[in-house]
């Protein structure tokens, strides 16, 4: 479970710098919302046949000047892009069905249509682990899933669809034989429950490779591990004709919420310019805090 309890002392929104005027023209479209179709239903399984949603990228447009990014068909950041959000108006609630953020909260740009589950485990780092195992489940990977506590243990998701399970004592992890296989999505979200409480932002950090700000793209997240420590998770970039970046950024966190799209001061679209990213529930992220989970 990734400690990321609020600093009492916030980023100020006036941190996120990007101009105005750009910002405007990168308004939320109105998009409305639909039944997931039956590719969206495929690309990401845990959709319900009765849920509303809106794709990211039909949602937010770039700020003008701006264009997405080009990325490889099937990677996790073009994965990202179609992620599903719920109706515009929706508040943030926890996993006990509190209200968190208010539709309202001018730090809120939009909120994903992921389940949390009702215990207080998917929290910030859970998240982006949720999406990420998610990603490799629907793109036919599943073999690959495997991440790590915050011990350095693998936690694999072909062992514990074997019928494996970890004992955990201390700081040490061993698997042992504990139930019949199964590999059903009830087994795959049980699985994952069990990365949560074991894993957070300090693992996240250890595990992920370290691109350069030149390399950054969709699917990268910023990380500063700690107890407590926050990630957020780098949703979709677009550039200008000067090479000048902007993001779209996400996050879980604490209690278990509803993962989130963040907006600044000036909306949705944060600048990749500077020496950090600010966002509004936490210290900058300096650009050595970037992180990168590998592709299948």
């Amino acid at each position: 479970m990734g400690p990321c309890r609020p600093l009492l002392v916030l980023a100020t929104l006036a941190a996120v710098a990007l101009p105005l005027a750009s910002c405007e023209a990168a308004g939320r479209a109105k998009v409305a919302p639909h039944a997931p179709t039956a590719e969206e239903r495929t690309r990401y399984p845990w959709l319900t046949a009765t849920a509303k949603v809106r794709a990211l990228e039909e949602t937010f447009a770039p700020p003008e000047g701006y264009t997405r990014v080009p990325l490889e068909a099937g990677s996790f950041g073009a994965w990202l892009r179609g992620l599903p959000l719920r109706p515009e108006g929706t508040p943030v609630r926890d996993h006990q069905g509190g209200t968190v953020l208010a539709a309202s909260d001018a730090r809120l740009a939009a909120v994903g249509e992921l389940d949390v589950g009702s215990a207080n485990l998917q929290q910030c780092a859970d998240s982006i682990l949720r999406l990420h195992a998610e990603w490799r489940w629907a793109s036919g990977h599943a073999e690959r899933i495997a991440y790590r506590f915050t011990s350095g243990h693998l936690a694999s998701w072909p062992r514990y669809a074997a019928g494996e399970r970890a004992r955990v004592s201390g700081a040490k992890v061993t698997w042992v034989p504990g139930s019949a296989a199964d590999s059903s999505r009830a087994a795959f979200r049980n699985y994952l429950d069990l990365l949560f409480t074991y894993a957070g932002t300090l693992s996240l950090q250890a595990e992920g490779a370290r691109p350069t700000r030149e390399q950054l793209r969709p699917g990268d997240f910023f990380v500063l591990g700690g107890s407590p420590g926050h990630t957020v998770l780098v949703l979709d970039v677009a550039s200008n004709a000067k090479g000048e970046r902007v993001a779209l950024v996400g996050q879980g966190f604490t209690p278990a919420q509803d993962f989130h799209v963040l907006a600044g001061k000036d909306g949705p679209w944060f600048s990749l310019e500077g020496d950090s990213v600010a966002t509004p529930f936490w210290v900058p992220f300096p650009m050595t805090s970037l992180r990168r989970l590998p592709s299948p």
